[in-house]
């Protein structure tokens, strides 16, 4: 279908690829990868004729059509969400009336569910979502046009978990090929039959998904290694023969063939296996010491106006521990993490720190732990105190190790990326390491290297962490126990992550991050029950029909999603917000901090409304 041969490009001296050539044929799953800033969006950028190779060529095959979603897309104008998802296909006629695919508005419309946008959306003007909804309903073209091969950059960044699943599944069927940009590994497993890493200014192929290309590109640097040694061994070898006899008359012929032995060696030389530059490399300094018992929460009460999110909230945590929270979105995950980290006053009860522990809070929303209006130097040398004696040399080297180098120290927090803040957040702990570790998705924006160099910190760090993440590979690779999070209660699995999926009978390791279920959980001391109320909404007192309960029970599922959706929202908003774009228009800044605070209010009462639902019914199903 594509066909690249020796393709070649620079910009001024600095080369980003030299002789790439790829075959990609109509079934071919390809996930792109390397550290950033190694040229993946520009390969992209030459198959789609938007730039000209320096040297080689790019040739499709006759009559093959490709779709391509960019990391950002443009503002949207007057057009609706469906305008944009049938924008790829005829949706008029053209001769006759036989040329109309009735079936297109409805698989528009299906696709855009799935992607969770809800019914009455579809019909709406683009302009009045947010960029990320706006970059799904691009996606949901892509879908409907089915092109004969998709290029994706970054597909995943503008998708929430459930719409992340759904993609990911619907991918998995889709009738065309498929070429990706992504730093989610859990997503290229599930899709890639082979990989392209792109490093060094050379494209290598491997094949199977992400994992295999670990696997296999390990063992291809054991044996380049090898072949290097041994080569290196036989060119000495020869030098020897060479420098000894070199200049005796009688030898100097056999000599002279050596050195044109060791120049055509030399020639076809394997090159010493490098690792790859660039790439975050760091380690927590090791914290004091604290006390055995960390902390703890005791009949610890937190509303949000009418919405109870704790009621009589009980949890302990040791020295040590290694614990993920897990559970549906809107449960209280970032909640219980924020009255840990002491961040919101709790409204009853009691959160008691135990001997000598130093809580360090690592935010979703990466500007919580920043000073937004110093620069990135600024922001480490602010840390400074009499007991650190921290040095302009020690924060650029801490900066350093997380990518900061010469001028970008100075770059203020205002234009950086989101991966850019990430590191920035994780630099500032080095300067004050904490012995209780609280992070809140601290893989977000970071590529796949410095994921795993941040999971490699982590192991070594020697105080307990407490984190809530959607990485299926980072949980399992820390979490040392699994607290799952929902309706006010903890149920606690003391064990790994498998460990939880194995009492929990699940069997997908990444739907089970958020899933919510009633059974097999053991509850929080409680208040002694109340004599039952009357019913209300339509809910029977006693023994309601089959027919009464699917009823109430399709009631709740709209109340769920509605909280699915202003959740999504809030996300996007968020991510809007630190986008260093949003800042250089202070009355865009202004609005979607309103929208944000709205949108906060609208989850926590579509909540609190969800959840005295889903009593209602548990009581309907228990009668």
């Amino acid at each position: 279908m594509l066909t690249i041969a020796d393709v070649s490009k620079s910009y001024g001296t600095r080369e980003l690829f030299s002789d790439v050539s790829l075959f990609i044929a109509r079934t071919d799953r390809l996930g792109l990868i390397g550290p950033n800033g190694a040229g993946k969006s520009t390969l992209f950028g030459l198959i789609l004729g938007e730039e000209k190779p320096d040297t080689g060529t790019i040739e499709w095959e006759r009559g093959a059509d490709f779709g391509y979603l960019p990391q950002e897309s443009a503002p949207a104008g007057d057009e609706t969400i469906l305008h944009i998802a049938t924008s790829g296909k005829k949706l008029e006629p053209t001769d006759d009336d036989y040329d109309i695919d009735y079936t297109l508005e409805p698989r528009a419309r299906k696709i855009l569910d799935g992607l969770g946008f809800k019914t009455d959306d579809a019909d709406k003007l683009a302009k009045t979502f947010s960029g990320g909804w706006v970059m799904r309903a691009h996606l949901a073209r892509l879908l409907v046009a089915e092109p004969a091969l998709l290029l994706l950059d970054e597909p995943t960044n503008h998708l929430d978990l459930e719409a992340l699943l759904w993609f990911q599944d619907y991918l998995t069927r889709y009738p065309g090929g498929l070429v990706v940009i992504s730093h989610d590994r859990a997503f290229l497993n599930a899709l890639c039959t082979g990989m392209l890493e792109l490093r060094a200014g050379t494209l290598h192929y491997y094949h199977g998904n992400y994992d295999n290309f670990l696997t296999e590109k390990e063992a291809r640097k054991h044996q380049q290694a090898a072949a290097f040694k041994n080569q290196q061994r036989e060119i000495a070898h020869l030098q020897v023969f060479v420098d000894r006899f070199g200049a005796k008359a009688s030898m100097a012929s056999r000599a002279k063939s050596k050195e044109k032995q060791i120049e055509r060696l030399k020639e076809v030389a394997v090159e010493e296996p490098t690792e790859e530059l660039r790439k975050m490399n760091f380690k927590f300094p090791q914290p004091p010491r604290s006390g055995l018992k960390v902390i703890e929460l005791e009949h610890v009460k937190q509303a949000y106006g009418d919405h109870v999110v704790y009621k009589d909230l009980n949890f302990t945590a040791e020295r040590g521990q290694g614990i993920v929270l897990i559970g549906p979105n809107g449960a209280g995950k970032s909640t219980l993490l924020k009255i840990l980290a002491g961040v919101i006053p709790i409204q009853g009860g009691t959160r008691e720190l135990g001997s000598n522990v130093v809580p360090g809070y690592f935010a979703q929303n990466r500007l919580d732990n920043l000073n937004a209006d110093a620069t990135v130097f600024e922001n480490v040398m602010e840390l400074r105190t009499n007991e650190n004696q921290l040095t302009e040399q020690q924060a650029r080297a801490i900066l350093g190790a997380f990518l900061f180098r010469k001028d970008d120290v100075h770059k203020p927090v205002s234009v950086l990326s989101g991966g850019e803040k990430t590191r920035l957040a994780l630099a500032r702990i080095l300067v004050r390491p904490p012995n209780l570790l609280l992070m809140d998705e601290p893989t977000t924006h970071l590529d796949i290297q410095s994921i795993d160099a941040l999971v490699m910190a982590l192991k070594n760090y020697e105080g307990t962490l407490i984190f809530i993440s959607h990485d299926v590979h980072f949980i399992k690779t820390l979490a040392k126990n699994v607290l799952h999070v929902h309706s006010g209660r903890l149920t606690h699995y003391s064990g790994d992550y498998d460990y939880y999926l194995d009492k929990s009978k699940l069997s997908d390791a990444r739907a089970a991050i958020t899933a919510g279920f009633t059974d097999a959980r053991p509850t929080q001391k409680t208040e002694a029950k109340k004599p039952a109320e009357p019913a209300k909404s339509g809910v029977v007192k006693s023994k309601p029909s089959a027919n009464e309960i699917r009823k109430f029970r399709e009631h709740v599922g709209v109340l769920e999603k509605k909280v699915v959706d202003l959740e999504s929202k809030q996300a996007e908003i968020t991510a809007a917000l630190e986008d260093p774009e949003t800042y250089a228009d202070k009355g865009k800044f202004h609005h979607l901090n309103l929208e944000l605070s709205a949108t906060v209010n609208l989850v926590t009462q579509a909540t609190a409304e969800w959840e005295k639902a889903a009593q209602q019914l548990a009581e309907m199903e228990r009668a």
